[in-house]
């Protein structure tokens, strides 16, 4: 059974200078004899402790760039000989391989190289370690002669217990290896990620395996319901991306739900040139309005229903001002997410004890990756539906043509109802939607929420513009804008009954443009 072990001889070999010199003092104070490469080993003579470079080791000099230093047989025989056998001990004695009892690695900073802006593949390339990951398997696959470490956050316990007189204990080694597996298991998921972006970014194939790097970003109360244990995951190299690189200024703690809405919240408004405020619930917006000004497209977000953004989360793509902040304050408000706050705004703000108040940086708006959907057994894998080019080909199908200002208002509400649960259809007018029928079994019933959202608050479909994220079926969907009001609508077409819509369509003078996209949001 493995037992307490005594460390004669050390590796190191660290990227993350942090805490090296605490560690090496240990380490001379215990007589340790310590073997290191380059730049560590200045680092530790530095501090005027003795230290014996892994050439000396191996008689054999770095070479290629750095690529080749601590891939020898004098090393990695030392790490990995077992002590009690008799075979590897006569190996090593033959071939004068001194042992190595602790292996101090940690790793060519692949991610921070990766994420730098206008970074080459090549320079991307150079920064995957070899020899690393080498040592710490080695080590780690010898746990019960050999410890290894493999972050500075590990070396106050390990000195801790190296000050005990009976070494370090098979338990803190098991530990220890344990971590190093894990360790270097993320740091091949982050490089093969990496890879499998960019081997399939020109082509629309799906990758044969996903890897993916998963580190908990936050523990959280509770999942969607509070019978529900849940932590947020951040994936590895979209550090810099969505509410996770949001700063948060004010209030509680983020639940599971604010994160999903905020995502939402900081993505739709990006979508728009012209100032823009979403305010989502449970995942749907209760209303979206463009203005002059951010405070005047608050106001008509919420105008559109006061009721359900009670509550809500609301997003802006401008910096929120004492006059939007104000309007905010006037009702409960969950999460407001914005690329920053006045000071006059900030302080009308944190009145609200618990008003989450997050801050969003620009990079925080690209996206990247593929969507990810769990589902018992799986993951469904998607590329993210971005952008709208569809916008630039779409086809007027009837008769009459959209005038200018109903073009405009064709493009917001097509901006706007992909962002809506499918089955989708909104009212819009003058940049503002009026009227949101979200996530039914039909399209039709859809339409008439819609009606009914916008008769609530009293607005007038009179002139308005009609978004479907979908095909319509049948041509009920459109006798429903119609009779509301609509003049013109925005739709993919692709219905076995398009020609049947069209001249419905047609029948009642109303403009008909077909995407030849959909943009279906299920969940």
């Amino acid at each position: 059974m493995p037992k307490n072990i005594r460390i004669k001889r050390a590796l190191l070999s660290v990227t993350d200078k942090t805490g090296i010199s605490e560690l090496a003092s240990a380490l001379n104070k215990a007589g340790i004899e310590m073997i290191s490469t380059g730049g560590t080993a200045k680092a530790i003579q530095t501090e005027g402790f003795k230290v014996i470079e892994v050439q000396e080791v191996t008689d054999f000099p770095e070479m290629m760039g750095g690529r080749l230093k601590t891939l020898h047989p004098r090393i990695f025989g030392g790490i990995l000989q077992r002590r009690n056998d008799k075979g590897d001990s006569k190996s090593a004695i033959e071939h004068k391989i001194p042992a190595i009892d602790l292996v101090v690695v940690n790793l060519y900073q692949f991610a921070k190289k990766a994420a730098e802006k206008g970074v080459t593949p090549q320079e991307v390339i150079e920064s995957i370690d070899i020899g690393g990951p080498s040592l710490i398997r080695a080590a780690a696959k010898n746990w019960q002669d050999v410890c290894v470490l493999t972050s500075p956050s590990q070396y106050a316990e390990f000195i801790d217990e190296l000050k005990q007189s009976d070494g370090i204990s098979s338990a803190t080694r098991l530990k220890f290896a344990s971590e190093a597996f894990a360790h270097t298991a993320e740091y091949d998921a982050m490089i093969a990620h990496w890879f499998s972006k960019n081997t399939t970014q020109d082509d629309d194939s799906m990758p044969k395996s996903i890897h993916l790097n998963l580190k908990q970003n936050q523990a959280m109360r509770y999942g969607e319901n509070p019978h529900q244990n849940a932590a947020f995951y951040t994936l590895a190299g979209e550090e810099t991306v969505g509410v996770q690189a949001c700063k948060q200024l004010h209030g509680k703690e983020l639940s599971f739900n604010n994160l999903i809405d905020a995502d939402i919240a900081l993505a739709l408004p990006s979508e728009f040139d012209d100032p823009c405020v979403a305010i989502l619930k449970h995942t749907t917006p209760s209303g979206v309005g463009t203005g002059e000004n951010i405070a005047e497209a608050e106001a008509r977000a919420r105008a559109c229903d006061p009721l359900s953004a009670f509550g809500g989360i609301v997003g802006m793509n401008r910096i929120c001002d004492a006059e939007t902040a104000k309007q905010i304050n006037k009702a409960f408000t969950e999460v407001v997410v914005a690329p920053g706050y006045t000071d006059e705004a900030l302080a009308l703000l944190k009145k609200k004890k618990n008003l989450r108040i997050l801050s969003y940086p620009e990079t925080s708006l690209h996206q990247k990756g593929f969507d990810y959907r769990r589902i018992n057994g799986g993951l469904l894998v998607q590329q993210k539906d971005q952008r709208f080019p569809e916008l630039e080909s779409a086809k007027v199908v009837t008769s009459r043509q959209p005038s200018d200002v109903e073009w405009r208002a064709l493009h917001f509400a097509w901006k706007v109802v992909k962002y809506v649960k499918s089955n989708a259809i909104l009212f819009a007018k003058d940049g503002q939607t009026l009227g949101i029928g979200a996530g039914q079994m039909s399209r039709v019933d859809a339409a008439r929420i819609a009606r009914m959202k916008a008769d609530d608050v009293k607005f007038d479909l009179s002139g308005s513009v009609v978004a479907s994220d979908a095909f319509f079926p049948f041509a009920d969907g459109v006798e429903q804008a119609v009779e509301a009001g609509a003049v013109a609508i925005i739709q993919p077409g692709g219905s076995v009954r398009d020609e049947e819509v069209i001249k419905a369509a047609d029948k009642h003078n109303v403009a008909m443009v077909m995407t030849g996209r959909r943009h279906f949001r299920h969940s």
